[in-house]
């Protein structure tokens, strides 16, 4: 296993973190920014997206990919289980 792979996939976790804060924030009225809770969902964004690249990495591109990827697939689980729309409270 390569640190590239790893890497990758980190950054892939940590742009799909972005990409949900993003539509998070512009999807509600009035969303106040934490800047503690935004670091943490950043990590632990890269953090899925580096397990899931350590799981099925092959390559940098791959492994970004599927880093974004995994998000997806853990919030979808979630949604699945807990039989709500989003992860996000809207209080």
């Amino acid at each position: 296993m390569t640190w590239e792979i790893l890497i990758a996939g980190f950054f892939g976790g940590v742009i799909r973190g972005l990409v949900g804060f993003i539509k998070h924030q512009f999807s509600y009225k009035e969303v106040k920014f934490n800047l503690p809770y935004f670091i943490m969902m950043m990590f632990l964004s890269g953090i899925i997206g580096l397990v899931v690249a350590s799981a099925f990495g092959r390559d940098v591109i791959f492994s970004l990919v599927v880093g974004y990827a995994g998000g997806d697939f853990m919030e979808n689980i979630y949604k699945t289980f807990r039989q709500k729309p989003s992860i996000y409270s809207t209080n």
